[in-house]
């Protein structure tokens, strides 16, 4: 994404909300929840956890093994997932 495409813009943000519906059933279980705060030029997704998951000692896994792979599962040209 370097050139500026509101519709693109869009419509990948809507995949990507997508994808963490789909996991947040289960941080909300545990009190937790997950935000998305920017999407980089090299398709990184930037989060924010929050709740229970902002100071889990498990959370790097979560973002890892629960939050990351749901995601590339639903937009696949993701390079990565960080939390800020």
């Amino acid at each position: 994404m370097s050139r500026y495409d509101p519709n693109l813009d869009a419509a990948l943000r809507q995949k990507i909300e997508d994808g963490l519906d789909s996991i947040r059933p289960y941080l909300v279980a545990d009190g937790g929840e997950v935000q998305l705060h920017r999407i980089t030029d090299d398709m990184v997704v930037e989060l924010k956890l929050l709740g229970a998951c902002g100071t889990c000692p498990m959370s790097t896994m979560t973002l890892r093994a629960g939050i990351e792979q749901a995601l590339r599962h639903a937009v696949p040209q993701i390079s990565r997932v960080d939390a800020v």
